[in-house]
């Protein structure tokens, strides 16, 4: 796999879930914090984005906008004070309370994508870590097409319900998730991960170590993979990733290793050898000093984890 596959399989758990919503006149819901990432794509007309904390957003047609770290916020029609804010209806209950989105002559009809998204956040990967609170993607001629045959695609799958729409929808809505966050990393607005991903040093070493984590890697072996000296690995890998390239491949193994410890039933020799250790002691032996406890005990606490917050999609 890659970096970016990576890190969203590390920390997505669960099946996402997400409602086409079509809204008329006055209106203002509040959507609580969340223990994932929530998004909302406007299909049609335009509202607002109000924040917990931070500043309000504007949407219009076509645009985009993920919360990647569950941020509570308001959207209304139009901008909000803080008293109006206060008097938000909850969304769970204005989805099913008709009142609120009665047509209104005097606003336009807004058509837009509610969703979420369940996330682990106990090994975050630092390029998910390291997403804002508000990643807005406006709708621009010729900017992220990908993302936009996404949208297209998961718009029509929950308008119609076509047979199949079960599987449809939560696969678009996983594409959706990977589109949003290669397109915040594609406009380079700030933050280390896009510019981990654009440097050619760095995002080679990255792609061999995740594409095969258990082979025997060296720094000798990565700089070769990389086509640089392994001086030169060192520094550009150490200064951009943040930890040295053979620091990152312990990590990491460690990591993937608690993923599949959390969403598969593989036997501890057998996710040993995935990760690159040659026995399950040795693997436990890393596993219980990084997390301070035992693979053994971190899945039967994920799976309580699992039952304790699991919901319908």
């Amino acid at each position: 796999m890659d970096v970016v596959s990576d890190a969203v399989a590390a920390v997505r758990v669960g099946r996402p879930s997400s409602n086409r919503v079509r809204v008329s006149g006055s209106w203002c819901t509040r959507l609580t914090p969340y223990d994932g990432a929530g998004f909302h794509v406007i299909l049609e007309g335009s509202c607002w984005l109000l924040p917990d904390s931070g500043s309000p957003v504007s949407l219009g047609p076509g645009d985009v906008v993920l919360l990647p770290h569950g941020t509570g916020h308001v959207i209304a029609d139009a901008p909000a004070d803080a008293t109006t804010v206060k008097q938000a209806v909850p969304f769970e209950r204005w989805l099913d309370d008709k009142e609120p989105r009665r047509p209104r002559a005097t606003s336009g009809e807004v058509q837009m994508l509610c969703g979420k998204y369940r996330l682990d956040r106990s090994r975050m990967h630092p390029l998910m870590a390291e997403l804002p609170k508000v990643v807005h993607l406006p709708n621009r001629v010729g900017a992220h097409p990908e993302l936009r045959a996404a949208v297209d695609l998961l718009g029509h799958e929950l308008a119609t319900q076509g047979p199949g729409a079960c599987i449809a929808v939560p696969s678009l809505l996983d594409l959706l998730l990977v589109y949003m966050i290669r397109s915040w990393a594609a406009q380079g607005t700030g933050g280390t991960w896009p510019t981990v991903l654009g440097d050619p040093v760095a995002a080679a070493a990255l792609r061999a170590l995740h594409s095969d984590p258990a082979a025997p890697w060296t720094n000798d072996r990565l700089a070769a993979e990389a086509g640089v000296s392994r001086a030169t690995l060192a520094r550009r890998f150490t200064t951009l990733v943040g930890r040295p390239p053979m620091a990152y491949l312990t990590w990491w193994r460690l990591t993937f290793a608690a993923t599949l410890l959390r969403d598969s039933l593989d036997p501890l020799a057998a996710i040993a050898r995935r990760v690159g250790y040659g026995t399950p002691y040795a693997l436990s032996h890393a596993f219980s000093r990084e997390f301070g406890t035992t693979p053994g005990q971190y899945r039967a606490q994920a799976a309580e984890r699992s039952v304790s917050t699991d919901e319908p999609a």
